[in-house]
This record gives structure tokens, sequence and C-alpha cells, in this order.
């Protein structure tokens, strides 16, 4: 959905493997800029452990582990019951970390951008393509820090 963000994922060759030191910061920074939208702290747990996976004071037994967790908690999410959709928030950001954790870069960047964008307005918001411009700008500029 964020065509600039995409077009620089593959210019900087973000799935390439041997940027995966790139690919899980930037996962991280996604879902890092929506924690306030989280609802489980659990989930902020997982967020964290992949904070320290970026930073090197994690390893990989610990970062699968948390992939499993942050699956597991955004799969049992209980949903929005918010009749405007800004409930939804929630449900986007644990996602967000969900994918972050398992370094789906791209899929952590649309679903904190979508958290983002619901909990400013809801499905309105949603249905407005502009309202999505600055959290993609942000995701845009980020990256291409990252990959400097």
């Amino acid at each position: 959905m964020n065509k600039a963000l995409e077009t620089l994922a593959a210019k900087v060759q973000l799935t390439d493997p041997s940027n995966q030191q790139m690919r899980f910061a930037f996962a991280h920074a996604c879902a890092a800029r929506i924690r306030h939208l989280l609802e489980d702290p659990a989930v902020a747990d997982c967020l964290d452990v992949l904070g320290q996976f970026v930073n090197g004071t994690a390893g990989l037994e610990a970062l699968a582990l948390t992939q499993h967790e942050a699956a597991r908690l955004a799969n049992s999410h209980g949903g929005s019951k918010s009749i405007d959709g800004c409930g939804h928030a929630a449900v986007s950001a644990t996602y967000a970390v969900a994918k972050a954790a398992e370094g789906k870069a791209l899929e952590a960047a649309s679903y904190a951008a979508y958290a983002t964008v619901y909990a400013q307005g809801g499905y309105a918001a949603v249905a407005d393509r502009a309202s999505f411009e600055p959290e993609f700008a942000w995701q845009v500029a980020t990256l291409n820090a990252l990959a400097l």
C-alpha cells in the first residue's frame, strides 16, 4: 500500500538475507512507534525482546520464542468492540508487533500505519488515503536512514 516504501525496500534489497539487521531494525522501529496503542502488556514484552535482538542483547532463541508468542497473541486478540473502528488500532498494533518479530518488515509497517490511522479516526480515516501519508512518509524516511 505504501508504494514509495515498497520501491525503496526493493532498491535497498530489504528482504535479502544479508540485510537481516536492517530489516529487523526497521520492523522494530515501525512497531515501537505505535507501542502506545498496545493493550496487552505481553505484546509490549514481545516488542521489548525484539528491541533487544536488534541491539544485540538477545539471541536467535529469544527471538524465536518471541515470534511464537507474538503470533499467538495477535491471533487470539479479541478484536474491537468499537462502533467507529478506533478500537481496531490495538488489533493492528498487535499484528504489527507479530510481523516485526517475524522480520516481515513491510507487513509490520503496513499494520503500524493502519494502527496509527485507526487511532486517529477509525473507519472514516482508513477510507481516506491521505490519512496514511504522514505515516508513510515517516516510514520511507526511517528506512532510508537505516539503509545509509
